[in-house]
């Protein structure tokens, strides 16, 4: 009788077990305050050994109707409800759902506006993937890349609070432009942290790219086909991670990224390790990106000026006029008034496509928003790719997705 009992294919040990090994299934509970899970997911397994059988998540934890509360308040007002998504990258949320009514209102930021919503959102991707590589560091037992990719986060924060005054929940993005123009000297900064982040990177990547035990736990686990991954509606690093090279940057820009030279991040095999790669090249191409738009900053306004009934006037005009302090308090009070239509627009986001559908009936507040959040599209897939692997797979495969709760669920 052949003692060899190593199973290199999981799938394979689930499907092609002797009838004397059967046993009986097992249930188990993973989450929803499981650290692995990155947030108040809960997935119900069914277990024969260590292999999983059928995998459910339970999602809706963190749910918080965002979509009806943006229903009753106005446009602007609702610009912190974009913060609490994607909590990792409000910065490129903000600029998603601005862009998103400004095409409802038919109104066109000028480049400077452009200029600084690609640097901030692409600041943001550059944070959402550290935290994201953080994370899956730890979840696979390098506690080391962890450290070096909040260091460097905490430098993007300091960023992000000499722009917009808050760390986290920035707030930055107006309908018509931003909340204020870039300060003295803020440029500089983030071309200086550029230069020192590169090494830095290249440093933490090559902790995990060849290590043993990360190519163990990454390689041949969880894989996404290229049809499974579009069947599935996956966007962003999970989709490209499978050979997709779909970029709504490339391929519908938006904020001028017609304007720079970048290379779309694609894997070949649809695995663990795939989606590492193809978002540790994503942030080196975000650098890239950014270094493009502060050598070529544009002048003059950070606002659209034409947009009198849409975007609040300066704070010196409304103290000095008027005309200018009614048209503030209508703004504030009624909302940006917007005409009768409907708009889609979806960005390209750290976690994938997020969209938002806006139907109006006139006025400052929407008649209806519908998010299409990518990190509930990409957690779609999981009843399929967890089974035929083992629980501890099941980790690994979670720290691959990189998602985030607050979007999902909304």
């Amino acid at each position: 009788m052949p003692t060899d009992f190593s199973f290199p294919d999981s799938a394979a040990k689930a499907a092609n077990l002797p009838k004397e090994f059967e046993t009986e299934k097992m249930s188990l509970s993973m989450g929803p305050s499981h650290p692995s899970t990155h947030g108040v997911l809960r997935i119900q397994f069914e277990l024969d050994g260590e292999v999983v059988t059928k995998a459910d998540p339970v999602i809706g934890y963190l749910h918080r109707g965002d979509e009806k509360i943006a229903e009753n308040m106005t446009y602007n007002q609702f610009v912190p409800y974009t913060d609490r998504l994607d909590y990792l990258a409000p910065l490129a949320n903000n600029a998603a759902y601005a862009i998103a009514v400004e095409r409802l209102a038919k109104l066109e930021v000028p480049p400077r506006c452009q200029a600084i919503r690609v640097i901030t959102s692409e600041l943001a991707r550059v944070s959402s993937h550290l935290m994201g590589l953080g994370a899956y560091g730890i979840d696979v037992g390098a506690w080391t890349v962890f450290m070096y990719c909040f260091t460097e986060r905490e430098k993007l924060y300091t960023l992000f609070e000499k722009l917009t005054g808050a760390r986290f929940t920035t707030s930055y993005s107006r309908i018509g432009g931003v909340a204020r123009d870039l300060p003295p000297g803020w440029l500089d900064e983030v071309g200086a942290f550029c230069t020192q982040f590169l090494p830095i990177l290249d440093e933490i990547l090559a902790l995990l790219t060849r290590n043993k035990i990360f190519l163990d736990r990454s390689v041949g686990v969880g894989v996404i086909s290229r049809a499974d991954a579009i069947a599935y509606g996956l966007s962003g690093p999970n989709l490209r991670g499978s050979g997709v090279a779909l970029d709504l940057r490339k391929d519908r820009p938006y904020s001028g990224y017609e304007q720079y030279d970048f290379d779309v991040a694609v894997g070949s095999t649809g695995d663990c390790y795939d989606r590492y790669l193809v978002r540790g090249e994503e942030m080196k191409q975000s650098i890239r990106i950014i270094r493009q738009a502060v050598a070529k900053m544009p002048g003059g306004d950070w606002f659209a000026r034409d947009a009198r009934k849409i975007f609040a006037p300066p704070k010196d005009k409304v103290l000095t006029s008027m005309e200018e302090l009614i048209n503030n308090f209508m703004i504030v009070t009624e909302g940006p008034q917007m005409p009768a239509g409907e708009v889609y627009f979806e960005a390209e986001n750290p976690k994938g496509t997020l969209g938002f559908f806006i139907v109006s009936t006139g006025g400052g507040v929407p008649y209806r928003l519908k998010i299409r959040s990518p990190s509930f599209c990409n957690l779609s897939i999981l009843p399929k790719l967890c089974v035929g692997n083992l629980v501890s797979d099941v980790v690994s495969i979670l720290g691959s997705l990189d998602f985030v709760m607050g979007e999902c669920d909304r």
